[in-house]
């Protein structure tokens, strides 16, 4: 069947208005990140000056106190998050109709849909007010893979390759590129975790990074999220591994032939599953465990691009993950 240009078209604009809107809830949240600190002096300020008392006499109207800066800007970031969501899911399902099949036959694709559940995860994990801050480091690595995916990635709506026809598509692909999502949240989760642990809450007179990190969420928060974001992206990601060798057995007549690409996602799965036994053994569940996950989301960005783009496969052809 042709390409429907109209729906090419309509897709595109809608990734590209999905990106505007992720950049402005950056900017909103970064202005958040930055006025956070000095609300909370100011909110101690007024208290040790005596702020006036609500006056509960009849007749009396009682000013309402306004919420601080920092809340506004985070809850004006995060209702942005719904209708750039809404567009970036909205460019996957109209790149689907306009090629008459699953809109994961190539790189640009594959990291559109991989984006988009990054968007969602951090949507649904980090929608109350404590995690909040959290979501600005989120929203980077989101916006510079969707620039990197318009840029450098981007690909024509077109038919897929005689190879790619197949119903292991739809399968496979989804949830290696969901769980690649998922997984993306985990890593930042770790890093930041690493980061904080070493800042105590309150420790505000330790320089720049004393100060920085003193406005990230708990430590424990975070290398819990870490940990159960993991929890729901490993099985989907081993699933993608094992489905994948499926495809090939179907495709190729071979189960696992070491190819490149095979041979890199086991690598990052067997870390993965690294990561979670440590996260359950004393004296490596905290500082240890989370540089391994951070070792397990390098590994997935190397299989994405490095062995996509540069190293020689079966895979080579696709540009899949």
């Amino acid at each position: 069947m042709p390409i429907n240009e109209t729906l090419s078209q309509y897709s595109d604009w809608s990734f590209e208005s999905a990106f505007t809107i992720y950049v402005l809830a950056f900017v909103l949240l970064i202005a958040q990140y930055a006025s956070a600190k000095a609300t909370a002096v100011q909110a101690k300020e007024l208290v040790g000056a005596g702020a006036p008392v609500a006056d509960s006499r009849p007749g009396r109207v009682v000013e309402t106190p306004k919420r601080p800066l920092s809340d506004r800007l985070a809850g004006m970031g995060f209702a942005l998050l719904a209708p750039a969501l809404a567009l970036h899911i909205a460019s996957v399902v109209l790149r689907g109709f306009a090629t008459h099949r699953f809109p994961l036959g190539n790189m640009y694709e594959f990291v559109t849909m991989a984006t988009a559940a990054a968007a969602l995860t951090s949507v649904i994990a980090l929608r109350k007010k404590t995690m909040r801050p959290m979501l600005v480091f989120v929203l980077a690595p989101i916006i510079v893979l969707m620039f990197f995916a318009a840029t450098k990635l981007y690909a024509d709506a077109a038919p897929v390759v005689p190879a790619l026809r197949s119903y292991w598509l739809p399968i496979h692909v989804t949830i290696v590129s969901v769980g690649s999502g998922i997984l993306l949240v985990s890593g930042v989760a770790s890093l930041l975790f690493l980061l904080r642990i070493k800042q105590p809450l309150g420790e505000e007179s330790l320089g720049f990074w004393g100060k920085f990190a003193s406005k990230l969420p708990d430590a424990q928060a975070l290398d819990r999220l870490a940990y159960k974001t993991t929890i729901v992206a490993f099985p989907l990601f081993g699933a993608g591994v094992i489905l994948g060798a499926i495809w090939a057995e179907a495709a190729w007549g071979r189960f696992w032939g070491w190819d490149p690409k095979e041979t890199m996602s086991f690598i990052t799965w067997i870390i993965y599953a690294a990561y979670l036994h440590a996260r359950a053994t004393s004296g490596w569940r905290n500082t240890r465990a989370a540089w391994i996950n951070i070792a397990g989301f390098t590994a997935m960005l190397f299989n994405l691009f490095i062995i996509n783009m540069v190293v020689s496969g079966l895979h080579s052809y696709a540009g899949l993950n």
